[in-house]
């Protein structure tokens, strides 16, 4: 351990003989001074023939920012920016000597393909966030809510804004109409805002920009120059009613004798979605039974360690605005608040005898749900969001009896959100607070009656962004029945019940569960080539978020640190080069050294704008907790892998990326490999084509079965398992204008996992792979066909001591979407949706491809036609 720290320290000390023989480089503030309509407010045509331009000046002088930061670009951009009382007005004229050279791709909204230019305003003057507003030159709108000083930029932002764009003899030519009611902004006499134009020369994939944003600079929107002139605006309260509605028809294979399950459906719906702007900072967002149906179903995966799955929220008045509430606490996808768990899946299952028929429902009602957001002049960012699901029952029938039991109960969630800024920007001190409570009757005990988190947060930055401090802290309280606590406590995410833990114990008798976690990092954001960042999280054993947050394990401490190294500037035969170092280790709340890994990685981006990206670890310890899901600790042999993939230039016509990862453990315990790619081809400015194939062959000696008892004895079963896994996500875009398209979108999932020499651990952390271990012999284990189980006699007595189910499973599914949609208007729109899958288990002897041919071209899918009809009123 001293050599370890020793060793940690020196390695922490690397970063520093760069920072030495850096020099921060000052950027002076450009400013752009506006001025008001004189005479009649321009026509949105992109002409920019309208006299009123001839009020305000132009502002050019754009910089290279990439691939040559800082040098004069190959072609100049000019803009003129105008108001009244209730637009901004903006021109942009993108100089092109070859104007037939211009590239015009059509895609759905938010997609930045072709040349384009893009206008970015910090209204709120915080020096963090913004909005952006991008034209291509085919006439695309793109628009983006700006957080995090550019770290995040979310694309789920709809505002109404008017936008034409025109190529003529010197290029093309672009106008901007934004309604004040589309930004955040104070009460002042005049304005003074953070302003930053940019503009994509896609021939040379080169972009500049009005300010100059050195390369190595800690951030983006703290760097913008500055927009003046902004005199008696007056803040428009936003008001908008979106009512919707929606008409399904379902078709399914007809299932005999049961009543649920006739061939089809039809529904009729209808909601309203609204939007209040409180003042001009603040908005008011609520719902009134939502249709948060996706356009893209969520990806298919197996989880053979057991953990849950996260999918990224894709329902848009959740997706909205949610930086707000975001509070990724520790590392990966931890998280305070996890959107997806109202609305989720009913946890309950009724009790049902034989020959008895089930109607499940899929999700839980959203009887409604709001949220308040925004960020005041004073620098305060604030966010409440309520929500109530109501109760869902599951309908059973016996022979034409009807009954209803209770699988999910009426259910509150409220997420509580608040950050200060001080010091200029410069520190920013928050927190957070969720409660999920729920009305529970008898037969869903099993569930938390309360949940409640709260958190402090904080970040600290110095040296013009240069330097930072950040962390944070959470506590959480859980309450409920016996049952309940006792199940958490059992929970894969705790596993209180660990055979060798003698730091936790199930008390069956509790009825309440409090822990906490954190982070603490320091670290270097800019200036310069280097950058670094060391840390510490932790969370305790009692831990738990997942009511409405997402946690994957609790009790671990964990230790990191990453050295990053990145260029600024081309040279020879490189746009960029960039590397990374990182290091981390991970303990128990006992003490435990559970973990140590090394990782390097770099990526190359050549003239051409091919790309490679290259790494590799070693993992000299691995102990897992969870691996026996309640047994000891488990070893695993040292492991070590590598990747690379490589990319051909993303703007061809006919593109290509591929890649591949392998690892492999000591004593040939594991094995790991993955082949991927994704082959584009756009043959018209209006069409999309691409397929991305994935495969993976995952052999494992040890990978975990079940669980079983022997005479008292706890017997932790192992298998052999050959596991591969073949899917490919296929896509279809055809965009007839900006406002009308049609995707399609279709995955095809395999997975197959067959096993052999079942085996029971013996000892778990042992350094050989054979001593932990006991792997049956063949006159002590039989195969029974009638009840596909395993039949197991240790003693080989005749005596039979357990059975075990077999394990081989072949999961196989596909899904697909077709949709138009026509924004027939601003922020109305309509959808024809037809959505088609298919699932099923196949023969584990068969290969991959034969189960993906049985099960899937070889049955009949379920259907869905949908029709969804929105209009966005503006009051």
């Amino acid at each position: 351990m001293k050599s370890f720290l020793l060793l940690y320290i020196g390695f922490l000390c690397v970063p520093f003989l760069g920072i030495s023989q850096e020099k921060s480089t000052t950027i002076s503030k450009r400013i752009y001074t506006t001025g008001s309509v004189q005479g009649e407010a321009p026509k949105i045509d992109g002409l920019l023939d309208d006299e009123s331009w001839n009020s305000v000046e132009w502002a050019s002088d754009f910089i290279e920012n990439r691939p040559d930061e800082n040098t004069p670009p190959t072609e100049q951009t000019k803009f003129k920016i105008m108001y009244d009382a209730k637009f901004l007005y903006i021109a942009v004229r993108a100089i092109d000597k070859d104007p037939d050279q211009i590239v015009k791709r059509l895609s759905r909204r938010d997609g930045f393909d072709g040349d384009w230019v893009e206008i970015n305003i910090d209204s709120y003057h915080d020096l963090r966030s913004g909005f952006s507003f991008t034209v291509t030159a085919a006439g695309v709108k793109g628009d983006e809510f700006i957080s995090n000083n550019g770290n995040n930029w979310d694309g789920s932002w709809n505002p109404i804004w008017y936008t034409k764009t025109n190529v003529d003899s010197e290029g093309w030519t672009a106008e901007m109409k934004i309604p004040f009611s589309q930004l955040r902004f104070g009460k002042s006499e005049e304005q003074i805002w953070g302003l930053q134009v940019q503009r994509r020369f896609f021939r040379k994939e080169e972009r500049s920009t009005w300010q100059r944003i050195p390369l190595d600079a800690p951030g983006w929107v703290s760097e913008f120059g500055e927009l003046h002139g902004l005199k008696n605006i007056i803040p428009q309260k936003q008001l908008e009613i979106q009512p919707y509605v929606v008409t399904q028809f379902d078709t399914y294979p007809e299932e005999n004798g049961n009543p649920f399950r006739d061939g089809d459906d039809f529904t009729l719906n209808g909601g309203l979605d609204g939007k209040i702007g409180v003042t001009n900072d603040l908005t008011l967002d609520f719902t009134i039974n939502p249709d948060f149906g996706q356009v893209e179903a969520d990806p298919a995966a197996i989880a053979l360690d057991g953990f849950q799955i996260f999918f990224r929220e894709q329902r848009p008045f959740f997706v909205e605005n949610k930086n707000i509430f975001d509070y990724q606490f520790a590392n990966g996808q931890d998280n305070v608040f996890y959107s997806r768990r109202i609305g989720r899946n009913p946890q309950g299952f009724p009790n049902t005898a034989s020959q008895e028929f089930v109607d499940q429902p899929q999700n839980s009602t959203i009887i409604g749900a709001a949220k308040f957001s925004g960020k005041t002049k004073n620098g305060w960012s604030i966010g409440v969001l309520e929500s109530v699901t109501g109760r869902e029952f599951a309908e059973i029938d016996n022979n034409g009896t009807r009954r209803r039991e209770l699988v999910e109960p009426l259910t509150n969630y409220f997420v509580g959100r608040l950050q200060k800024d001080f010091n200029d920007r410069n520190t920013f001190i928050g927190g957070i607070f969720t409660a999920t409570n729920r009305r529970l009757e008898d037969n869903l005990n099993f569930l938390h009656r309360a949940a409640y988190t709260g958190g402090l947060d904080f970040t600290h930055n110095w040296k013009d962004r240069t330097y930072y401090a950040t962390g944070n802290f959470v506590t959480s309280h859980v309450q409920g029945s016996k049952e309940a606590i006792a199940a958490t406590q059992n929970s894969l995410t705790h596993l209180f019940q660990r055979v060798d833990a003698g730091h936790v114990n199930v008390d069956p008798n509790r009825t309440s569960l409090t822990g906490t976690g954190g982070k603490l990092e320091f670290g270097k954001a800019g200036s310069g080539t280097w950058r670094f960042d060391t840390g510490v999280i932790w969370r305790s054993p009692e831990l738990e978020l997942n009511d409405v947050g997402f946690l994957r394990q609790a009790d671990e401490i964990r230790q990191y640190a990453n050295v990053r190294y990145q260029t600024t500037k081309s040279f020879g035969n490189f746009r960029r080069i960039s590397g990374r170092f990182s290091q981390f280790t991970t303990y128990d709340f006992e003490g435990n050294y559970n973990r140590i890994q090394y990782e390097v990685n770099g990526n190359l981006r050549f003239l051409n704008n091919w790309w490679i990206d290259f790494g590799g670890a070693h993992k000299p310890r691995i102990f897992i907790n969870t691996f026996l899901r309640g047994g000891p600790r488990w070893r695993y042999s040292a492991e070590n892998f590598g990747y690379a993939f490589f990319g051909t230039d993303e703007r061809k016509k006919l593109r290509t990326s591929w890649g591949m990862v392998y690892s492999r453990a000591k004593q040939n315990n594991f094995t790991f490999f993955e082949v991927s790619g994704d082959v584009t081809y756009q043959p018209t400015n209006a069409m999309r084509i691409s397929i991305s194939p994935r495969y993976n062959s995952n052999p494992n000696k040890t990978q975990y079965v079940t669980e079983v008892d022997n005479n008292g004895e706890a017997r932790y079963i192992l298998g052999d398992i050959d596991n591969q896994t073949l899917s490919a996500a296929i896509r279809f875009n055809y965009t007839i204008n900006p406002n009308l398209s049609i995707q399609y979108y279709g995955e095809p999932f395999v997975s197959v996992g067959r096993y052999k020499d079942l085996k029971y651990v013996t000892n778990s952390i042992a350094d050989n792979l054979n001593d932990r271990f006991y792997q049956y012999q063949p006159n002590e284990i039989t195969f029974d066909a009638a009840s596909d189980s395993y039949i197991i006699d240790e003693d080989a007595d005749g005596n039979v001591n357990y059975s075990i189910g077999n394990p081989d499973f072949a999961f196989v599914q596909f899904r697909s979407n077709l949709v138009l949609r026509w924004e027939y208007i601003p922020g109305s729109e309509l959808f024809l949706v037809w959505s088609q899958g298919t699932t099923g288990f196949g023969n584990t002897r068969d290969h991959v491809l034969q189960s993906l041919d049985n099960q899937i071209l070889g049955q009949q899918p379920e259907n869905i036609f949908l029709m969804k009809f929105t209009y966005r009123f503006v009051l």
